[in-house]
């Protein structure tokens, strides 16, 4: 994935002269210190960091870190102090008037947290409104519009208002009414929090849903750290208006940068962020259906194993074969094939910790982590998911 945007060194300065604090940002001065010494607000301090292409990258904090302040200046709601935000190579802090008309209208959008509809306008008004505006024919508008209350899930929905809908639902509408004017980008600033929990989870799902299909850049925030790791595939978490860390979830979960980043990930569950993928081991010792019996007995004393996977050449999964029931099979003068078990428990990579337990306990035999071919890719040990439980008891 190329870089789709690059943020250098952004600050913005609340107050009558903004301009003339940047000196003391400069120069390491902390934001209550501006405060205290101008009556200045410093939303975002000094803020770098790079977004890739078709990636969910959240922007984490608590209340106050700056996290929306800075989310808004990818759009130029918040007109940056000082600094450069490049959007295709081009430094959209500089646009004209015009060139940030044109911009937002064909390559960023932004989902609100309070769904911010038309009490007036069905479901179906309200999404094809930003079509309207750039003057889009109605039978066309109308034709994007549909297609993306279908992706959004609300299908039968069309001629409803929002007063009809639940918050679920509303939400949905904004995101649709979002995504028809087909952006490359989409700011989402909290658009889950006013939900109740389940609908949130419920959210959390269509979104990652949508955004395998769509392939967006995403720009996420929230103050709520299993959210971030949930959905981000990198995650930039702040404080006090700076940038503190930015890391993949396992590497902040693993090398937390400071204390703070510590306590602030120490009440997350794991095993709603951990995949299959994080805890699973590379099969190293297999079996081949054309290898005998006594391959696989050697194979398994080598290793010290009680039983092997067996796959065909290319190493799609067939089941696995223990080595009670391959010393037995010798004696009988049976085949691999005869004695092979295929009741084997699978799971995909990107399946969660939480799914997988039951599974892990009441398997007899290793899970098997395949792709969406049955191709073999790695195995999970009972020991591996619960030591992932360990690890998030520690933290």
């Amino acid at each position: 994935m190329g870089v789709k945007i690059k943020v250098e060194h952004v600050s913005k300065i609340f107050g009558p002269k903004p301009e003339s604090i940047i000196p003391m940002v400069r120069k390491g001065k902390s934001k209550e210190e501006i405060l205290k010494e101008t009556n200045h607000t410093v939303g975002v301090y000094d803020a770098s960091l790079e977004v890739n292409e078709g990636e969910i990258f959240v922007i984490m904090g608590l209340s106050g870190s700056g996290k929306s302040t800075l989310i808004r200046c990818f759009n130029l709601l918040n007109k940056p102090t000082d600094g450069a935000i490049y959007v295709d190579d081009e430094n959209i802090v500089e646009y004209n008037t015009a060139q940030l008309k044109k911009f937002r209208q064909d390559k960023i959008a932004m989902v609100f947290q309070h769904f911010g509809l038309f009490s007036h306008r069905t479901v179906l008004g309200n999404v094809e409104y930003g079509l309207e505006i750039k003057n889009v024919p109605k039978e066309e508008r109308q034709k994007i519009a549909l297609k993306n209350i279908e992706i959004v899930g609300l299908k039968g929905y069309e001629d409803k208002y929002p007063s009809e809908l639940s918050g679920g639902m509303q939400q949905r509408v904004g995101l649709a009414r979002s995504l028809a004017n087909d952006p490359d980008i989409l700011l989402m600033d909290e658009p889950f929090s006013a939900l109740d929990p389940l609908i949130r989870r419920e959210m959390q799902l269509e979104l990652l849903d949508i955004q395998e299909r769509l392939k967006k850049t995403i720009i996420f925030i929230t103050h709520d750290v299993n959210e971030a790791f949930k959905l981000g595939d990198r995650v930039a978490v702040m404080k006090d208006g700076r940038v503190v860390q930015v890391g993949a979830p396992e590497e902040i979960l693993e090398n937390p940068a400071n204390n703070y980043i510590s306590e602030f990930i120490k009440d997350i569950d794991r095993s709603k962020i951990l995949q299959a993928q994080n805890v699973m081991i590379k099969p190293n010792s297999l079996v081949s259906l054309k290898d005998g019996l006594k391959v696989a007995v050697k194979e398994m004393e080598e290793n010290g194993l009680s039983s092997v996977f067996v796959v065909d050449r290319s190493r799609h999964l067939q089941g696995i074969v223990t080595i009670d029931d391959a010393i037995e099979g010798i004696k009988q003068k049976k085949t691999l094939q005869d004695v092979i078990k295929q009741d084997v428990v699978t799971v995909k990579r990107e399946e969660y910790v939480q799914h997988i337990i039951p599974k892990a306990l009441d398997s007899k035999y290793p899970l098997a982590v395949v792709n969406d071919e049955d191709r073999l890719e790695g195995l999970i040990l009972r020991v591996h998911v619960l030591s992932s439980l360990v690890a998030n008891e520690e933290n």
